[in-house]
């Protein structure tokens, strides 16, 4: 099947035109018109569906620009009063519509005349938010949506000095690739100690954003928000249990092997110990890679790199850019992290990262590349809800794509050797990072289950779980303060709670596309794009099944799948 990146903006039939979100008086009269509007056959229900698809994706995208401003200039009051407005204002007073509207379809007798196959998932999910909407959450969902994006804000205006100089903490980072040991101690220690400063405001957040989660379960009849986001987040498919089981399996399967990388580095460094701000070192003599010099050469290398992948995922790239959807740079006042927003109406999407000329950036920009690829194959559905996949197979789209890439990083490197460091640095990433997925997951179950914890208890228990998952080969000896905290450099934990899980069933996912890429290159990608572009029309297992992959995060599979990455590591 042919692809095109060559996607245009939706046209308005039921909202006017050029419609601008002013104020909650200009929408609510097209909620009215789709409230009051007579169903009398299938092709009547179609248009009303088609019509209220065409307003979600307006009103989604309307917020997601208002959410990629303020995040690309944290400083500016007016793009953080226009995000503030469109969620305490527009939002509160769109959710008891939408659930009259979700109500109007449920009960409407030509629902039962769609097609269940085609309309399965989506039905399924407007019975899950009928099953969840309480009129006494809105105005604590808009309180905690204007809320958690004060992490940005406060994040980003970390910064540290060195030489001089201001850098924030992600361009800070490449000081911990330095040769010399004391440079990376220090600065390790000065993003720590940065950090700290702002422990308090940030475990103040924190609190409250948990006292309203917790309030907004029990307004909706559960025990607790780890079961309602669970609820929420439309995990059908697997439970808290196969979460623990996901940690456990971690901790016997994975733990090993990162012992294992880590001792190796320590021997590549010749150290008689290893401490964290040693972890991303070279050897002396070997600079650092430094893949690309600014946020436009890494476009522009990541755009050839995905040409040679299939010229059609280096097209959506160069539509994003004409588009001017892209912001990589890393600069103060900009809100940390990276995304890819979907833009619900213009197809292509936005990437947002902080790229700092180092390989970790490289890696962040095919995985949000990925995303952005998912964004494209998905929006020729026709509705705006076929479009909304689930974030398992999200991250699959995302993750797959850094191992796809691996063999056209030449555009990167200079050099067969440097290929190999990047190779390397990318693989034993896939494996390292599983522990602190499994960190942080376990930390939300543990803080919901135990909503009313003090601030000592919280970090007495963030250390249990972040020693359950530690590696023995790091001496953290001494650092036990600047631990105590590190949770607060998770922007999930704040912003998207509940969302981590996914990076490691995801990864499992995209280990195994790239073990069939690695023996049909042509069939794995051709299945990549087919299980993408089904988005969320088809249940999780049978998203990763059209993939060609299984949905599958059992200790066996994990154990599999390392043996397989561990092999690929050695071949290098």
């Amino acid at each position: 099947m042919q692809y095109s990146a060559d996607i245009q903006k939706l046209k308005h039939s039921f909202l006017p035109e050029h419609f601008s979100l002013t104020d909650w008086a200009t929408l609510e009269p097209y909620f009215i018109q789709l409230q009051n509007r007579e169903i009398n056959s299938s092709e009547d229900l179609e248009q009303w569906l088609k019509d209220m698809s065409e307003m979600e994706a307006f009103i989604s995208e309307d917020a997601c620009w208002r959410q990629v401003r303020m995040t690309c200039d944290t400083e500016n009051k007016t793009l953080e009063e226009a995000f503030n407005f469109f969620f305490m204002e527009i939002q509160p007073k769109i959710q008891p519509y939408a659930d009259i509207l979700n109500k109007k379809l449920v009960e409407c007798p030509f629902t039962k005349g769609l097609d269940q196959e085609k309309y399965f998932t989506y039905l399924r999910s407007v019975r899950k938010s009928i099953d969840l909407f309480r009129e006494a959450n809105i105005p604590l969902q808009a309180e905690s949506a204007v809320l958690q994006q004060q992490y940005g804000t406060i994040a980003g205006k970390m910064m540290i000095e060195q030489d001089g100089q201001e850098y924030t903490l992600q361009q800070a980072g490449k000081f911990l690739e330095s040769e010399d040991r004391n440079i990376r101690e220090t600065v390790y220690k000065k993003i720590a100690e940065r950090r700290l400063v702002d422990k308090e405001p940030l475990n103040e957040l924190f609190s409250k954003l948990i006292a309203l989660r917790h309030q907004v379960a029990l307004n909706a009849g559960f025990s607790n928000y780890r079961d309602y986001k669970f609820a929420e987040m439309g995990r059908f498919d697997y439970t808290p249990a196969s979460c623990f089981q996901f940690h456990e399996a971690v901790k016997k399967e994975v733990v090993p092997l990162v012992n294992q990388i880590y001792q190796e580095q320590q021997q590549r460094l010749g150290l008689d110990t290893m401490h964290p701000w040693d972890t991303e070192a070279e050897p002396a003599g070997i600079e650092p890679l430094r893949p690309f010099t600014d946020g436009r050469d890494l476009l522009d290398k990541s755009i050839k790199c995905l040409d040679a992948l299939n010229p059609f995922f280096g097209d959506c790239l160069r539509k994003m850019d004409a588009l001017n959807h892209l912001d990589l740079d890393s600069r103060k006042g900009k809100a940390p992290g990276g995304y890819n927003m979907p833009l619900a109406e213009s197809g292509a999407p936005f990437i947002f990262m902080n790229a700092a000329s180092q390989m970790s950036d490289l890696t962040t920009m095919v995985h949000e590349g990925g995303h952005a690829i998912h964004s494209f194959l998905a929006h020729g559905l026709e509705l705006t809800g076929f479009k909304e996949y689930p974030t398992e197979m999200a991250e699959v789209a995302s993750m797959a794509m850094e191992l796809f890439t691996m063999d056209h990083w030449d555009v990167f490197f200079d050099n067969e050797e440097e290929m190999k460091r990047a190779k390397r640095h990318q693989l034993e990433r896939v494996i390292t990072i599983f522990p602190w997925i499994a960190t942080i997951d376990k930390f939300q179950h543990w803080v919901y289950e135990n909503p009313s914890h003090t601030i000592e208890e919280r970090k007495e228990n963030w250390l249990r779980i972040l020693n359950e998952f530690a590696t023995s080969a790091i001496d953290y000896s001494g650092l036990e303060a600047f631990r105590s905290y590190n949770w607060q450099r998770q922007l999930h934990l704040f912003e998207v709670p509940f969302y981590y899980i996914e990076y490691g069933i995801a990864q499992l996912g995209a280990i195994g596309m790239w073990k069939q890429y690695r023996d049909n290159p042509e069939k794995a990608l051709e299945n990549y794009m087919k299980g993408l572009s089904l988005g969320g029309t088809k249940t999780l297992p049978e998203l990763y099944a059209a993939a060609g992959i299984d949905f599958d995060f059992s200790p066996e599979k994990i154990s599999e799948l390392m043996i397989f990455v561990k092999n690929e590591l050695e071949k290098l």
